[in-house]
This record gives C-alpha cells, structure tokens and sequence, in this order.
C-alpha cells in the first residue's frame, strides 16, 4: 500500500483548521458514491474518535460523502459512554490519544460490545502499534495520513466481513435448532435411551461413534444433532455414504489426491477429511467400505493423520468421527468382509436406533410433527390423520422406516383438499399389500380361542391369555392391541 506525503499528490489532509471546509467538501465529491459492493443504508453509523478536531473533520466529510452517519468523539472515554446509547455498526479509532489511548479503548470495547468492526488508525512510523491492535481484535488498521481511497477499501471490507460473520453466526443458530436433540421427538422408551446415550458423547468430540440401524431409522439425523450439540464444533458436518461411491474412487474421494496421482488428475484436490476438519465426518454405511481401504482408515481412526492419494506426505486432521451402517458388523468380520480390528476401534460408542415398528408408540407424535412441516412446505391447511388412517399406519410393517413414513405422508398431504388424511390417500394399501397386518375376524369382531389348565385357571390367567392372544393377532403392535380392547396400553407391560 502506498501512502501519500502530507500535503502531497490529492491527499485531502490538511495541518490546520483553516481553509479546511472548502477542500475537503471538493474532494468527497470527487470521491463520491457509495463504495463498490459495500452493504449500507441511511442507518449505517461509524463512530469516529480522535482527540484532534481537524482529524475528526476530515474523516466526518469523507466517510459522509460516501452515505454513512459519522459520529465523533474526542476520548475512548467518551466513546464509551455514546456505545450505550447510540447504534454503531463501526468504530474508527486513532492510537494516541490522552487519558485512554486507542489499545485501552479497544480492549474495552472488545470486553463490552464482543466483535464491533473496530479500525485502527495510527501514526505513519508506528507498525509495532498497528499489530499489537490486530492482536487484540482489530479488524483493520490505516497508516495516517489517511488514504481516502484505502480507507474506503478497508470499511467495505470490515462491514461486509462482519455482514458476513453475523449472516453465519445466525445460520448456525438455525442449523442447531434445526438439528436439536429436541427436535428428534418420541415417547419410546428406546428411542430415548438412544438419544441419552447421544447426548452424552456430544461432549466428547475425539470420541468415534457408531450408530447402528436399519435404513431410514435416522441415522443422519442423529449424527447431525451429536454435532451440533457438540461443544467447538463450529465447523462443517460432512456426510459421505462409503456405498454409493465406486471403491476406486472412494479412496481420494475422503483423503484427497495430488496432481498426477491417477489418470485425470490435472490438479491437488482436498478429501472430505480436510472440508471436515475441526467439525464432524459421517461416514454412512461403512459396512461396505472396501477391505483395503479400512487398514487406511484404522490408521486415521489410531494417529489422526491420512496421506491423499499419490502422496508420502501425511496430514494432521482433527475432526469427529461418526460411522452408520444398516448392517451387521459382527457377522462382516465373522465372514471376512469387515476388519475386526476397524470393528473395535469404531465401536467404541456403539448407539442403536430402533425401527419404526418397534416403536409404534411414537406414530402419532412422528405423524403429527411432519404433518406441521408439510403445512409449512406446501402451505397449505392439512386437518391432521383420521382414526381409520392412524389404524393403517399402526398395523402397517414399515420396512422403509422413518424415511417411508414422512414420504407417505407428503404424497398423502398433497392429495387432500381440507380434508383429515384417510386411508384412500395413503400408497401403503396398494403398494405394499400383504404387509399389512390385521387382526382375523371382520372389522368389529375377533375371535380368541384360550385353552387352560383347568386346576390351575384363575381370572388373571385368563385376562393373561386374552392379552398374549390379542397381542400376537395384532403382530406384538400393542397399541392396536391396546385400541381394540379399549384398554391403557400400560397394560400389557405389567401383566406380560
């Protein structure tokens, strides 16, 4: 960066009072608009604080030209006093001043206004200054005399550096309530033991978690809410689904490769590894991850370093380790096809997510929480389920899950009109006919046939054998059960 001479070339500063008015109002002019790609409006307030009223004049008329509304102040002191009151969206502050000099100011100002774009201006000479500014949280700093044009630079840059930074901090807030533990909603007494066991490992983020389950339980949901539950996992969650990439590709596909390193390779190119670094990996169905690959991965797993494709040189990475498959491991390493050395080292938190028929009790709070996001999505007024649909719904098998179920149900959504979702709307019935299971008998009765030993019959024995018949017409969905004779479902946990 060049900076002009005082008195030199255009440079607008002048060492006295006098005459300034007139030359400085030309030379905002000549500068004039707004900075290229700076985000601004009426309301953009920079606070200027410099003990010297030239100074003060002089960024006042130039930063005006340019739109904002300058303010001033002639200590850190008083600067302070006006933070309280007034809305400051940046403060330009000179280094020396008396009393309290620009450093002082800045360290309060980072202790009581946290990330303010705060920009330094100090005395042509004083670079040790500069940098011990940086250090304490400055944005920026300006060597005076002022360079209008730099100075506009360097408060584009700030603003829309900090535009950005509230933008991001906004959006993860968003993304964590997003994925919150508290969105994952059930009354499942394993679905809950699930998420206890998630909760706890979020507060421990080198430890690798495995999270077993069939297709469509959840899996993804639940590794997004370890992260983002998980205390500094600031940056990215990185999903990698280990069976959908070809296994000669998988490889550079999560560490990366050099130029040269295959056919094709025309450049250096990042793994998901180093994208993932400081947040959290996913990687889903590892089940199927090649052999060959899994000794490269172990080693990640034990030293924390990879080396990418075509290259000796390792890499550190630091990031959470989180696998899912729907498969089962132990029997991948009795048969050949999984490490069991990978094995232990993975499964050192292991956490099962049930399936959805092994959780009926949640279908009415599960449908009715993606009911609410489907009357957002489509905006539209969905009533809710009908009784006949939720019995449907209850008998139904679900192979597909959680996933199948929230895609019933925006097919269904769509096909209502104002109306309470019903059996006509839902593909369960023709699609997948004969999963479905029903009770024998017509829609209003059932027949129970008990054989007991009479000595040995007693009322309990017999509401013990109607319960266990009842349970087992309904495939063990102990709500049904519980519906059809008209009784608490608690029932059937204390009496079985």
């Amino acid at each position: 960066m060049q900076h002009n001479k005082r008195g030199e070339g255009d440079c607008p500063y002048l060492p006295t009072v006098g005459g300034l008015t007139t030359d400085v109002a030309k030379r905002s002019r000549r500068i004039g608009t707004v900075p290229d790609g700076m985000t601004m409006d009426n309301k953009t307030t920079i606070l200027i604080v410099d003990d010297k009223e030239s100074e003060r004049f002089l960024l006042e008329s130039l930063t005006k030209g340019w739109g904002f509304i300058p303010l001033s102040a002639t200590s850190g002191t008083e600067a302070l006093d006006m933070l309280k009151s007034e809305a400051i969206a940046l403060i330009l502050s000179d280094m020396v001043m008396p009393c309290m000099d620009g450093l002082q100011f800045l360290k309060e100002v980072r202790t009581k206004h946290g990330g303010m774009p705060f920009i330094m201006l100090t005395a042509h000479g004083s670079v040790n200054s500069a940098v011990a500014a940086i250090k304490e949280g400055a944005n920026d700093y300006i060597l005076k005399p002022v360079n209008p044009e730099e100075l506009r630079e360097v408060l584009r840059q700030a603003l829309n550096y900090h535009r950005m930074s509230e933008e991001n901090k906004k959006l993860k807030e968003r993304l964590s309530a997003l994925y919150s533990f508290r969105n994952i909603v059930t009354r499942s007494p394993l679905m809950t033991d699930a998420l206890k066991l998630a909760e706890k490992v979020a507060s421990s983020p080198y430890t690798t978690v495995a999270i077993y389950g069939e297709s469509g339980t959840g899996k993804e949901v639940l590794a997004r809410a370890i992260h983002h539950a998980g205390e500094g996992m600031e940056n990215r969650f990185v999903a990698v689904n280990c069976s959908a990439i070809p296994s000669t590709l998988l490889e550079s596909e999560l560490f990366g490769h050099v130029k040269g390193a295959f056919t094709g390779a025309d450049r250096d190119r990042d793994g998901k590894f180093a994208i993932a670094h400081g947040g959290t990996i996913l990687l889903d169905e590892i089940g199927d991850m090649p052999l060959e690959l899994q000794a490269k991965l172990l080693r990640v797993l034990e030293e924390r370093v990879y080396e990418k494709l075509g290259s000796n040189k390792p890499v550190k990475t630091d990031c959470r380790v989180i696998a899912a498959t729907h498969r089962d491991l132990e029997d991948f390493v009795r048969q050949g096809k999984f490490r069991e050395d990978l094995y232990h080292r993975i499964n050192i938190f292991p956490i099962s997510l049930p399936s959805l028929r092994d959780r009926k009790e949640d279908m009415q709070l599960l449908t009715d929480f993606f009911i609410g996001q489907l009357r957002q999505e489509l905006g539209k007024p969905i009533p809710g389920m009908s009784q006949k649909a939720m019995d449907v719904f209850l008998a139904y098998h679900w192979p597909g899950n959680i996933r199948e179920l929230k895609n019933c149900l925006e097919r269904a959504a769509i096909m209502t009109d104002n109306e309470l979702i019903k059996p006509e709307h839902l593909t369960i019935n023709a699609a997948c006919k004969g999963k479905v299971e029903q009770p024998s008998g017509s829609a209003n009765t059932m027949q129970i046939t008990i054989d007991f030993d009479a000595p040995n019959t007693s009322l309990d024995s017999v509401v013990d054998g109607i319960l266990q018949k009842t349970i087992d017409k309904c495939g063990n969905n102990k709500t049904l059960a519980a519906e059809l004779l008209k009784v608490n479902r608690k029932m059937f946990y204390r009496r079985r």
